[in-house]
């Protein structure tokens, strides 16, 4: 043992254990590193060599007798079904059948799906319903055979410990300093910090923060077999992960059949693994995602506030240099188009995953770390007594380009690290000073790469600082970017054509276009149209073509800034729009009619539209005849023509200009409720994506 060794075993006695005991038996079998670790902890709680030797035979004994593997089933089944009943280390499931009233539980290598279990068990165990726990399980044999069922659950003992005093674990970390305690959480999740750059040790202690801070969203991807995944699989019971193809409305956030929250209210963390796989089929389930990872509540038939963290883990398959140089592409292009600038723009830090060793057994470390399921229950409890942002808020010092979600997601990882590092009292004014710097670079390598995505500046305060305790201001870059002029001040494309060549989308990029001689001259394009919530802008002197995107999410776009200004001098307006026929779409029309009366030119509005057979043409022929009379009045003269068989969308203006709106006029979010912002000021809703393109008519 080394003198980390024996200050772990002097002050934490019989919580701690060594950690190559672990590798041995982890290598061969898939059993999560909490329950082997219940195991050793239990027969090998001893620094006597002989009786450790005998407590590793109990171990593997018991796997072996207990642990049931998935091609050992009917084996498993045939031994309860001869000795009565058996004891088993497993995972198991409880699900609520609609059809028969009543629960069923399973275990997952046991393979049968109808086994009996009392209400008091996933009573005192919510998990039981939303994704299994590991537990020692005694199962019993059910000889009436006019029962529906072969096994029954007699006895169930979680595998996590029963009681977890934080006060003794504070008073312990007291007697370490902090680079010895970095060590020793290092070593307790089987890493050998000696081996790793103390910026490696870093990005390692930030995976643990979602673990211990609710309510915190980060995203990590990097190359595959670095573990990304590992410390919401194996490390703490208090997380989960999941597949994207789970990725539900009712699996995550509230099930309005069973009017059960989802796995948000029941885990500390929800990990989603290969995050570029997911798919998402229904667009709420990212719209509830947004609203609950801004500030953790979110409403879906019922207000649910849950404290659970989300995150976000995949593989990264290009050059992270090649990345940052180019202006095509941003180190988020992994992620599926539903994880919209508005998700990214919630995630606290951006881990470099890039720069993570490989696993490989020349990390593993042979000293002694914390039992695994101790340090869980150590995060756990901080994660839901303790608080330290008011803390972190009177002591921090931020630099001006420092916005909202900037501010916020820079203190919450300080605040996870002062948990996981300082559970007993504030650091240094040197080692609050590096929890911010690394905050701040991971929280700017979010910005960055969200500013080379967006075609305007939203994002483009990049230069994250803050200020040292004796007052200098420290501008913080991310090592990957910072001499990357593609990253740095990235080229904006909005004004890009499809019908360009090659060689003018370049010219427009780089803010020159192409003279007719090849020469290149400083681009005279004006930059599109950008509505914002307040008055709209008077329109240029002249008007030209415009072919941007508004993105899922966005705000200030209405009617009236995109279309009002080349409304000049028209007076006939010719709209196609096959979905004028439901109560908002209507409504929108109305709106649309509105800014056409602004204009104060219009004399006529040529409404061309479609409806289907399950649609009421009295009504709306009732509303759209309201309609007409109300323009008739202020001298204006509506015609409608329905036509079943309209497809595009567009509007003509006689004044020579064409508008498309790929969605038509309903590009708009339906709002959460008419007396929230939004519901009667387009320009302050949000939209869904569309594409603009306005020209002139040939």
């Amino acid at each position: 043992m080394d003198e980390l060794d024996q200050k772990l075993n002097a002050t934490f006695d019989g919580k701690v254990l060594r950690k190559d005991l672990l590798h041995r038996i982890k290598k061969g079998t898939n059993v999560p590193t909490f329950v082997l670790e219940f195991l050793l902890a239990k027969y090998c709680a001893s620094n006597d060599q002989a009786e450790m030797d005998a407590g590793m035979e109990a171990v593997l004994s018991s796997l072996q007798e207990n642990y049931v593997r998935p091609d050992e089933a009917n084996a498993a089944q045939s031994k309860v079904a001869t000795k009565g009943r058996h004891r088993f280390i497993d995972k198991v499931h409880v699900r609520y059948v609609e059809k028969e009233k009543r629960h069923w539980a399973s275990l997952e290598n046991f393979n049968s799906q109808r086994i009996a279990i009392a209400e008091k068990f996933y009573q005192d165990n919510d998990r039981l319903l939303e994704g299994g726990i590991w537990a020692e399980v005694t199962l019993a044999h059910n000889d009436i055979d006019e029962d529906d069922y072969a096994f029954s659950i007699e006895d169930l003992r979680p595998i996590q410990l029963t009681r977890f005093d934080f006060e003794r674990y504070a008073e312990g970390r007291s007697a370490f300093t902090r680079d010895e305690w970095i060590a020793a959480v290092l070593r307790s999740v089987g890493l050998e910090p000696s081996k790793l750059s103390k910026r490696v040790q870093m990005h390692f202690i930030a995976r643990l923060a979602a673990l211990v801070e609710p309510n915190y969203n980060y995203i990590e991807l990097g190359p595959r077999g670095t573990g990304k995944s590992y410390f919401f699989s194996e490390f703490s019971p208090y997380a989960t992960l999941i597949s994207g193809g789970q990725a539900t409305k009712a699996t995550l956030f509230y099930n309005n059949a069973r009017r059960k929250v989802g796995l948000v209210g029941f885990w500390d963390t929800v990990a989603f693994d290969e995050v570029g796989g997911i798919k998402v089929r229904d667009p709420d389930t990212i719209q509830i995602m947004k609203d609950f990872m801004a500030n953790g509540r979110f409403s879906r038939g019922a207000e649910v506030i849950a404290d659970a963290s989300l995150s976000f883990v995949g593989n990264i398959d290009v050059s992270v240099q090649q990345v940052v140089n180019s202006n095509e592409h941003d180190l988020f292009q992994p992620l599926p188009p539903e994880l919209d600038l508005a998700v990214m723009d919630r995630f606290a830090a951006y881990i470099p995953g890039w720069e993570m060793p490989k696993n490989s057994s020349e990390f593993l470390t042979r000293n002694y770390g914390f039992i695994t399921d101790y340090l869980a229950e150590a995060f756990h409890y901080q994660f839901k007594h303790t608080n330290r942002y008011e803390e972190v808020s009177k002591r921090i010092r931020l630099g001006k380009s420092i916005e909202g979600r900037d501010e916020k997601g820079i203190k919450k990882t300080v605040c996870a690290f002062l948990k996981v590092l300082h559970p007993n009292g504030p650091p240094t004014d040197e080692e609050f000073e590096e929890y911010v710097a690394y905050a701040t670079e991971c929280r700017r390598r979010v910005k960055e790469q969200m500013n080379k995505r967006k075609p305007d500046d939203e994002f483009a305060r990049i230069n994250l600082s803050y200020f040292k305790a004796g007052g200098d201001e420290v501008v913080v870059f991310c090592p990957e970017s910072k001499d990357a002029p593609a990253t740095q001040k990235p080229a904006r494309r909005r004004l890009t054509r499809p019908d360009q060549q090659p060689g003018e989308v370049a010219a427009v990029q780089l803010g020159v276009q192409p003279s007719p001689t090849g020469e290149a001259v400083p681009s005279v394009a004006p930059p599109p149209i950008t509505p914002t919530p307040t008055a709209t802008a008077p329109a240029p002197a002249e008007l030209k073509e415009q072919h941007f995107t508004i993105l899922y999410g966005d705000t200030g776009y209405s009617y009236e800034s995109i279309i009002g200004p080349y409304l000049q001098g028209a007076k006939a307006v010719v709209i196609e729009d096959p979905y004028i026929r439901l109560q908002h779409q209507i409504q929108n029309f109305v709106r649309f009619c509105e800014t056409v009366l602004k204009a104060g030119t219009v004399k006529k509005i040529d409404l061309i539209t479609g409806y289907d057979v399950r649609t009421q043409l009295a009504d709306i022929a009732e509303k759209l005849d309201e309609l007409k009379q109300s323009l008739l009045e202020l001298d204006v003269e509506l015609e409608v023509k329905l036509n079943p068989n309209i497809h595009d969308r567009e509007i003509r203006l006689d004044n020579g200009w064409v508008i498309k709106i790929g969605r038509g006029l309903d590009f708009y979010q339906k709002p959460g409720g008419w007396f929230e912002v939004g519901a009667n000021d387009l320009s302050l809703r949000k939209c869904l994506e569309t594409k603009v393109d306005i020209f002139r008519s040939q």
